[in-house]
């Protein structure tokens, strides 16, 4: 039987490590952490570039995972198997936070929940599974515009529709926004979708480190937010484990 094909192995490494981190690196950074020589890094770059596997930052020539490989990501997990495989922790955050728990995935311009976990009151809930969130204006679409740069040119070009005297309608504030998420780890908007809503979310990611979805709560802007209207440390260290709990049995199970 042949023998492993080295060049398919430092490929694979390459865009392991662009999966990481702040998922942009320079050429040098990219070499010298595999261990490999310029050219050969540049070249095994160029050809990802060539199938949209890697993208380059034409202002600041720094690498980034390619949105044909994020679609192929995003096919790794259909709806039901993402609800399948996050339900227990969706329980759980619901629990600890006391807020309503919404899990979404990209669909159609859209975010779309796979899985809602009513508020642990007796207050009167609508289910949500089904419903269609705008990408712009709730923290679930933000972390899923956040790391993918593809859904994020297209939110570029088309006008960010209000909804609140909060939303964000300019592209270059929405970039911003994005940066910082992509920055900490996390999403969070007050009154962004509906007045006196909040909502902080995270992202589920498969093995390689690729986003495929978001987990989140939402609730009064009073409960999540504090005085100065920023979301509350506790609810956004809540939310990222839960997000790192269904990334890890993702992870485990393959």
């Amino acid at each position: 039987m042949p023998g492993p094909i080295q060049s398919i192995e430092r490929a694979a490494a390459v865009l392991r490590l662009l999966a990481r981190g702040s998922g942009h690196h320079g050429l040098t950074e990219i070499a010298d952490s595999l261990g490999l020589a310029r050219g050969t890094a540049h070249g095994i770059l160029r050809t990802l570039q060539r199938v949209e596997f890697v993208e380059q930052d034409q202002a600041t020539g720094r690498y980034r995972l390619g949105a044909a490989l994020l679609h192929l990501g995003t096919s790794y997990l259909d709806a039901n198997e993402l609800r399948s495989r996050s339900i227990n922790w969706a329980d759980t955050l619901a629990a600890r936070s006391g807020q309503e728990v919404r899990i979404g995935m990209h669909h159609d311009g859209a975010v779309l929940v796979v899985h809602h976990v009513f508020r642990p009151d007796d207050s009167v809930q609508t289910l949500g599974i089904g419903a269609m969130l705008p990408l712009h204006a709730t923290a679930l679409g933000k972390v899923l515009l956040a790391y993918d740069p593809d859904l994020s040119a297209a939110a570029r070009r088309r006008e960010l529709t209000s909804l609140t005297r909060r939303t964000i309608t300019r592209t270059q504030a929405l970039e911003r926004v994005l940066t910082e998420v992509r920055a900490q780890g996390w999403a969070g908007e007050a009154e962004e979708y509906m007045p006196g809503e909040a909502s902080i979310a995270a992202p589920i990611r498969i093995p390689g480190g690729l986003v495929v979805g978001a987990i989140g709560i939402s609730g009064p802007v009073d409960r999540l937010c504090d005085a100065a209207g920023r979301p509350r440390a506790t609810l956004v260290r809540q939310v990222s484990q839960a997000a790192e709990a269904v990334t890890t049995s993702l992870v485990d199970e393959n």
